[in-house]
């Protein structure tokens, strides 16, 4: 599929086209079929997604770090809209963890019949558009605005990926007094990684022992994570990710281009 800084729009959504289709956005909210037991990893863009993704197939593994350094991350847990979704989800065996950045309103309709799982990150929104500020900048399928100022314009608007920060967050919230959800906070992960991952743990019904969930928290830290070249993204081609105008994992909080914009927020 050629690439394109170009976004498509699907019921209302913006996302970008070189890695969406109208199809595959189809089949993942019309056509797929959840199972009991798999597990949606779901957040708002640069709102924890990849430490998800590495905390939950350590857990699934009982904190055996092999698989977090000998598969790709997004290859591990990956994104059920994308194009390649069908493929990758749809004959995996159970128990699938799946990773979306779709809004309630465009999650798979399947799901509500099920015992499935997700799994909700809010980050604060601040450090999210930091975040996607700088992924934009890298990113070859994103459009871009170099200037911030702007780009906080487009972070408010119905134009940005996925929508609005403030109604994917809305949408997701009605859904916290179901007992097959768990709301996460990023802030407090980064606060006391150990307890979330025994929350995590106890969510998903996985007795780990203590040493298996120091494991996790240790390949699943920020350092290991950032040298870990199956969930840096470094093995991503150029024509993805323009590695010479900075990297994917910066400092897993920043607001510090907010000096003068945070009240906007």
């Amino acid at each position: 599929m050629a690439l394109t800084k170009q976004y498509m729009e699907y019921e209302g959504m913006r996302v970008p086209g070189g890695v969406h289709t109208h199809e595959s956005l189809t089949w993942a909210w019309k056509e797929f079929e959840t199972r009991d037991d798999d597990v949606f990893n779901v957040t708002y863009p640069k709102s924890g997604t990849t430490w998800l993704q590495e905390i939950l197939t350590l857990i699934y593994s009982n904190g055996d770090p092999t698989s977090v350094k000998t598969e790709f991350s997004w290859n591990r847990v990956p994104w059920i809209e994308q194009h390649s979704g069908r493929k990758q989800i749809e004959n995996r065996p159970s128990p699938r963890l799946i990773t979306t950045h779709l809004p309630k309103y465009l999650f798979p309709q399947s799901f509500y019949k099920t015992k499935a799982k997700v799994i909700y990150t809010v980050r604060n929104p601040k450090d999210v558009c930091v975040s996607l500020y700088h992924f934009s900048l890298i990113a070859q399928f994103m459009e871009n605005r170099k200037d911030f100022q702007d780009f906080i314009s487009l972070f408010l608007s119905n134009d940005v990926m996925f929508g609005r920060w403030f109604e994917h967050v809305k949408g997701w919230l009605t859904m916290k007094d179901n007992p097959n959800f768990l709301l996460l906070s990023y802030d407090n992960m980064i606060k006391d990684p150990r307890s979330s991952v025994v929350n995590i743990c106890k969510f998903l019904g996985k007795d780990l022992d203590a040493a298996a969930i120091d494991s996790v928290v240790e390949h699943s830290s920020f350092k290991s994570m950032k040298e870990n070249n199956m969930s840096n993204y470094s093995a991503v081609p150029n024509e993805f990710f323009d590695k010479e105008k900075g990297s994917f994992y910066r400092k897993g909080k920043d607001t510090s281009l907010f000096s003068g914009a945070s009240e906007m927020l």
